[in-house]
């Protein structure tokens, strides 16, 4: 089994871990169609006809790039679904999916250019990514998630999540100025914690009896 991204390798990485390195970190700065298999060779250090030794075309190694961070991404996930959903579980959930993407911004990069300029794997990445983050599962018990999933919002409500924690790494180069630290650092790592769990416990606390979508006041009426 490969390892993962950024994980101690003992002893050194083999040639196919060096070019799925190279690969997520090109595909993460350029992506799919900005990418050559001539890119990837001169970072690794290898001729362009050696990479087909291992992988038989740029589409090939793009799926096993993308495959590897799922494979990490999804686990939380995975591991949620195996037992009942309490408050705590879903908190401890969120957490480690901010903890893996400030360890690792290629996947929410990657993401960035799949959404705005397309690639393989996209029905991949909505499956085994997005898709489970859209369940009803019946073990959601929380009142503020039922009065989302009874308002028709609990979509919404996931997608502002993840655009929430997926927008600070790809803006991330942006908000260094603005913060006046490094966004990925320990500090800047516990505020975005602070504020996403401050979120999620809102969101929880919901009333029952959200106004439904439709009885909703139109854009621009007046609340007095």
């Amino acid at each position: 089994m490969l390892l993962t991204k950024g994980s101690a390798r003992e002893p050194a990485a083999t040639t196919p871990e060096r070019i799925l390195d190279a690969a997520e970190d090109l595909f993460a700065e350029k992506g799919y169609k900005g990418t050559s298999l001539g890119d990837v060779a001169e970072r690794v250090g290898i001729r362009s006809p050696s990479l087909y030794n291992h992988f038989r075309n740029k589409e090939a190694l793009y799926r096993a790039v993308l495959g590897r961070l799922l494979d990490d991404f999804a686990a939380p996930m995975e591991e949620l679904t195996r037992g009942p959903i309490s408050d705590q579980r879903l908190q401890d959930w969120l957490e480690a999916i901010v903890r893996k993407h400030h360890a690792n911004p290629n996947l929410a990069r990657l993401l960035q250019h799949a959404a705005l300029s397309g690639g393989p794997g996209t029905n991949d990445l909505i499956e085994r990514f997005f898709q489970p983050m859209f369940g009803t599962d019946e073990g959601l018990a929380q009142p503020g998630l039922r009065a989302l999933g009874q308002a028709g919002l609990q979509p919404w409500a996931v997608m502002a999540f993840n655009n929430l924690v997926m927008s600070y790494v790809t803006m991330a180069p942006m908000y260094r100025d603005l913060l006046g630290q490094d966004p990925f650092s320990e500090e800047a790592l516990e505020r975005q914690l602070a504020l996403v769990k401050t979120l999620l416990r809102a969101v929880l606390a919901l009333p029952a009896g959200l106004a439904h979508p439709a009885e909703a006041p139109p854009a621009g009426a007046s609340f007095h």
